[in-house]
This record gives structure tokens, C-alpha cells and sequence, in this order.
């Protein structure tokens, strides 16, 4: 083993990183076994330095990241502080100054992820996330490694346990977003602003992530369409049980059919109870992946908090650290195939509308005309009502997104309908 110790600094000492903290202390024997180096914590960058951090030297806390990461000596910068900036210019100075990053910022990955990994190439040192997708879960080293002999076709996943949590709660009690949404903020699930979270932002940097790595192709988050769950209803849910479904806000990458282009989408969606992805329960996250050679994986786990998060920003550290010490550098970003990404009107999937409507004869008649007009063929209907009002409900066969808008917007004008109730993606054939 080296006796020399591989220099780590931290920037951000918040849930994360005092955990990152406080298991290379409590590991160090492991990990320095497991690297084959000492691991020392050479600076910690915070905000609040007067603060009181329980097994950290109150002489390695420093409010100048910038100093931090130009000392020159350093082996490794976990990153755990999160948003664009600083963050970016802290990473590309660290890679300047001779350090490789383990980070665990969805965001900015998901925003400039093509231009870090360059100046990581450019200093000949590592950048590793994988805790900005799903936490403790092993997701995107699988991904960019053990998987990469393979053809990645599809990613499906719930990667926000917040939303995931608020879903359950309406699911299996009954309760409505509201009251499921404050349940969560007074577990801890769900921050003061849940904006983030249910209006969809966390998962969809999370996809652009994950589809970038899968299939080969630089996807920004620009790229990603995007709808949160805030408009989720308790009579979605009775409508996804009569279909034998629940709902879940799924992050959704894709190679198009002839594999010439790829998507990549979050929002509610209806998904059948048979699908393992249905059985996830609150704050955990999922990962299902589609390959050729492979078949059908699922990754389970808590997607979030402060230890499994950690766990994940470790695992790349030891990677990291093994680096170092070979004197080589691990994947860097793979984009040879440079696929375009498609947008949402080209998807292709199944979608259930529900219609309020008059209760008359030939209503279902003239709805039916409408769907036909615009190409998109009716799997199922349902439709029940009295006194003169109606609710129709529709499941189509798999139409583009842009056929059911024309659809849709067609539907709105007929006299007979009085207006769109909702409209929802069934997932998970």
C-alpha cells in the first residue's frame, strides 16, 4: 500500500457531505485497503463556518472554495454543493490545478455535462457522478460500464422519491395532492419550495443524465420535455385502478424504433400493477432498463438523503482514488453516435382522455369520428352519467403525441363536449 495519502477536499457540508465526512473517517481503514492509499481530508468549503460540525477539524473548514481548490496538492474535489454556479467554476478550476471530481450535481451535469467531461479530458483527470441520478442506487456506473457492450433501447424509472412518495400516499389512501404534498414536507420527503420535485425539474436533469450515458448522444435538459404532477387527481387514480394501473411520475429515455433518433420525457403516467415499476413505494426510486443482449434489469433503492447518498459519492471516490494511484483515468463521456433528439410531438405511446360530455345519443358517435380523422385508433371506451351529463372515457391504441393534440384541440370544439377532464400517458406495456 502507498503510504502517501490521497488529498481530498470537500465543498459543501450540508446533509451530503457531512456524511461524506463522516464515513471516510469512520471507514478510513477500509477505504485506504479498498484504494490502496491513505485517504486524508485535506479542506472542507462552506458557507457557515461558525457552525458546529461534529468530527470535522474546525481548522480544515474554509469559506474560500476558490483558494481551496487551487491549492495544487489535491488528488480528488467531491463536489456536493450543487446549482450551476459556483459549482462549474469550481470544477474546471480543480481539474486545472491537477484534481479529479466526484460530484453529485444533477443540474449542472445535466446543463454543461459535455463541456466538464472536455476539461476533464483536456487535464487528463476523472469526472464521476454517480450520485446526481439515484442516490445510493447503482444506475450510471452499470450504464457507462457493465453495460457498455451491450445496446441500451430503453430507460423507464421513477428517480424522484419525493413525487414518488406524494403518488403513493394518493394511491393508497386516497388523500388528494395537497394533503399528500404536506404529509411529505413534515416527513422531510419534500423541502419548504417542492417546485423542483413536482413540477418534474429534479427528474428531468436526472433523464438527460441518464440518456446521454444510454444511448451514446449528448442530451441536454433543454432536450428533455417535461410535466409535473400537480394536476394529478384522486379521480385519476380511480380511473387508473378500473385499468388495473397506478400512476407514477416516470423519467422516460428511449431509442426511436429505427433507432435513427431518441427521446427523452417526464410526466405522470398510468402504469400497469403488473409492471415492476407499480410496486415501488414511497420515497424510493427505480430504474428499469431495456437492452438487447441483456433483457430486462431493474435498479431498486433509496434515491435520496444524506447516507445514500453518500454511499454513491464514495463509490466513486474509491474509483477515483484507484486512478490515481494506476496513474490512469476511468470513462469519460462516450457521444460518438450523436443521435438527434427528438421532440415530444414524434412520441409514440398509449393515452387515456377522459371527456365530459352530453348525455345524448350519438355523442360517443361524433367522438369516435374525431379520433378516427386524426389517425389515432380507440383501444377501449367507457362511458357512464345521468340528468343529462356524461363522462366518456378513452384508451387508444400507441398514436404520436402531435395526433392526440390535433385530437384533442378537434374534441374541444365539438358541442357535445364539454370539456377535457384529463389526459394522461399509459406506460409500461
Amino acid at each position: 500500500m502507498r503510504t502517501r495519502p490521497l488529498k481530498v477536499a470537500l465543498l459543501g457540508c450540508g446533509v451530503v457531505g457531512s456524511e461524506v465526512a463522516r464515513i471516510m473517517t469512520t471507514h478510513a481503514d477500509d477505504l485506504a485497503a479498498r484504494i490502496g492509499a491513505p485517504v486524508e481530508l485535506a479542506g472542507v468549503a462552506v458557507r457557515r463556518p461558525d457552525k458546529v460540525r461534529e468530527g470535522i477539524d474546525p481548522a480544515l473548514v474554509t469559506t474560500d472554495a476558490t483558494a481551496l481548490v487551487k491549492r495544487g496538492d489535491l488528488d480528488i474535489v467531491v463536489e456536493v454543493i450543487g446549482g450551476i454556479e459556483p459549482a462549474r467554476a469550481l470544477i474546471t478550476t480543480a481539474f486545472e490545478h491537477g484534481a479529479s471530481v466526484v460530484s453529485a450535481n444533477k443540474a449542472l451535469l445535466a446543463q454543461d455535462g459535455a463541456a466538464l467531461h472536455a476539461a476533464a479530458e483536456e487535464h487528463g483527470r476523472d469526472l464521476y457522478y454517480e450520485a446526481a441520478v439515484a442516490g445510493a442506487i447503482p444506475l450510471i456506473r452499470p450504464l457507462r460500464e457493465s453495460l457498455a457492450g451491450d445496446k441500451v433501447n430503453r430507460v423507464l424509472g421513477i428517480v424522484n422519491g419525493t413525487t414518488n412518495f406524494i403518488l403513493d400516499k394518493m394511491d393508497s389512501t386516497g388523500a388528494g395532492y395537497q394533503e399528500a404534498l404536506d404529509e411529505a414536507t413534515a416527513l422531510g420527503y419534500a423541502e419548504a419550495d417542492p417546485t423542483a420535485d413536482v413540477e418534474g425539474f429534479d427528474a428531468a436533469a436526472k433523464a438527460a443524465i441518464l440518456a446521454g450515458i444510454a444511448f451514446h448522444t449528448r442530451v441536454r435538459l433543454d432536450d428533455v420535455y417535461r410535466e409535473g404532477m400537480t394536476e394529478v387527481t384522486s379521480a385519476d387514480f380511480a380511473s387508473a385502478r378500473e385499468m388495473g394501473c397506478t400512476i407514477k411520475l416516470l423519467a422516460i429515455c428511449e431509442r426511436a424504433g429505427d433507432g435513427a433518433s431518441v427521446t427523452a420525457r417526464v410526466h405522470p403516467a398510468m402504469i400497469p400493477l403488473s409492471h415492476p415499476l407499480a410496486s415501488v413505494r414511497g420515497a424510493y426510486n427505480a430504474v428499469f432498463v431495456e437492452s438487447d443482449a441483456a433483457g430486462q434489469l431493474m435498479f431498486y433503492g433509496p434515491g435520496a438523503g444524506g447516507a445514500p447518498t453518500a454511499s454513491a459519492v464514495l463509490g466513486d471516490l474509491v474509483a477515483v482514488g484507484r486512478n490515481r494511484i494506476s496513474g490512469a483515468t476511468g470513462p469519460g463521456e462516450s457521444a460518438y453516435a450523436a443521435l438527434p433528439v427528438s421532440s415530444m410531438g414524434e412520441v409514440v405511446t398509449r393515452y387515456h382522455i377522459s371527456l365530459d360530455v352530453a348525455d345524448k345519443p350519438g355523442v360517443l358517435a361524433q367522438v369516435a369520428t374525431v379520433f378516427a380523422e386524426h389517425g389515432v385508433s380507440i383501444d377501449t371506451v367507457r362511458q357512464s352519467g345521468k340528468d343529462g351529463e356524461a363522462s366518456l372515457v378513452v384508451v387508444t391504441h400507441r398514436a404520436s403525441d402531435a395526433a392526440l393534440g390535433g385530437t384533442v384541440d378537434a374534441l374541444r370544439k365539438l358541442d357535445t363536449v364539454r370539456g377535457v377532464a384529463s389526459i394522461m400517458r399509459v406506460e409500461g406495456e
